[in-house]
């Protein structure tokens, strides 16, 4: 018969690791680690797969720095990262560290190809239209060893300074790259690049990447105006790829439009027509297309858009701008009138009305 002096009761925190944990083994994530991060040394008492797991784990759940790796699982049940206790009191930041060295010497490209392949299988997941876009990491700090150089054999990160997306151009950098599916934005492919690459010249070895992932090449690939330069376009058309981009307003297609629509009437046709989004009393999200009679300079057919929201945005903006505007020339006018006018030059006068007009955008 139980009694309860002989019982012992332990509280564990389990968190979403058990949801995470699902997702985990049906993608066979600690297989793949395994196979391409193999542990060679006995005396290992977790391996690198495990290890990696546990990093995985931990930046879904806690995001904690290398050094408090253990701390944090030791808050958890073990069992939650794939550890038993002798494992879990054997995790430490040289073990983790260990770890990602050896993910640094494996086939990183393949191992991420197998991981979308069996998402893609396991899930269901559609690949006939894919999203890309780059943004900046800044980091604090010098990395003055981070110069891309060769490491046994891999290219390291250059981590350096470039047009910072972060509006911070005193600190370093990384360029990240992401391609997600259009049905839930799961990611497709990811890589990082140096700190100073251009967002342009990335295009085609992304391209070329999720032709492999995906086994044919005619997904549309979907990407913004850096997209739209020559060679990158050439390249995916020629391999009988499909890509849709924004023209960038430095285009010469987009003045020749914005001059030729002044007289004339596009033909506008309803191509979507909802509630709107953030208001369901609100004005309704229409939004109209026009393929223009003259393609791109590459060809290509080139189509406007007008958005219903888009434009009462813009117009509540523009009277916003123009109303401070106007408080500013007041402003200007009142000190050229007062008593202690201090402004007595027409060229200065001409100047701080010109950085007015330009600081709001109403020139016009």
């Amino acid at each position: 018969m139980l009694s309860s002096s002989n019982l012992t009761l332990r509280t564990q925190r389990l968190g979403p690791l058990p949801v995470i944990n699902h997702f985990v083994d049906r993608m066979g994530l600690n297989e793949l680690l395994a196979e391409f991060v193999p542990t060679t040394d006995r005396r290992q008492r977790v391996s690198h797969a495990k290890a990696l797991g546990v990093l995985v784990r931990s930046l879904l759940v806690e995001r904690e720095a290398i050094y408090r790796q253990q701390e944090m699982v030791s808050s958890f049940a073990p069992e939650a990262f794939g550890l038993d206790r002798d494992e879990a009191d054997h995790l430490g930041d040289d073990v983790i560290g260990r770890a990602l060295d050896r993910l640094f010497d494996a086939d990183r490209g393949t191992l991420l190809t197998r991981v979308v392949v069996a998402a893609v299988k396991r899930f269901d997941v559609a690949l006939d239209e894919l999203h890309n876009d780059s943004t900046s990491i800044k980091f604090t700090g010098q990395y003055s060893e981070a110069t891309g150089q060769s490491l046994r054999g891999k290219r390291a990160a250059f981590i350096t300074y470039g047009h910072s997306k972060d509006h911070r151009p005193d600190l370093k950098q990384l360029l990240f790259i992401l391609t997600t599916s259009s049905d839930g934005g799961i990611p497709v492919q990811f890589r990082s690049e140096g700190g100073n690459t251009s967002d342009s010249v990335t295009h085609e070895e992304t391209w070329d990447t999720l032709c492999q992932v995906t086994g044919r090449p005619d997904f549309l690939y979907v990407a913004d105006c850096k997209l739209c330069n020559e060679d990158a376009m050439i390249h995916i058309d020629r391999a009988r790829g499909r890509f849709l981009t924004v023209l960038p307003r430095t285009r010469l297609e987009d003045r020749e439009f914005r001059e030729w629509i002044q007289s004339h009437v596009p033909p506008w046709e309803l191509v979507r027509d909802r509630d709107n989004p953030p208001r369901k009393d609100g004005p309704r999200d229409r939004w109209h297309a026009f393929r223009h009679h003259l393609p791109s300079k590459e060809g290509w057919p080139v189509f406007w858009l007008w958005s219903s929201l888009l434009a009462l945005h813009q117009e509540h903006s523009r009277r916003e701008r123009i109303a401070k505007a106007e408080e500013l020339l007041e402003e200007l006018q009142a000190q050229l009138t007062g008593p202690r006018a201090r402004r007595r030059s027409y060229k200065k006068v001409d100047r701080r009305v010109d950085e007015i007009l330009a600081s709001q955008q109403v020139g016009r």
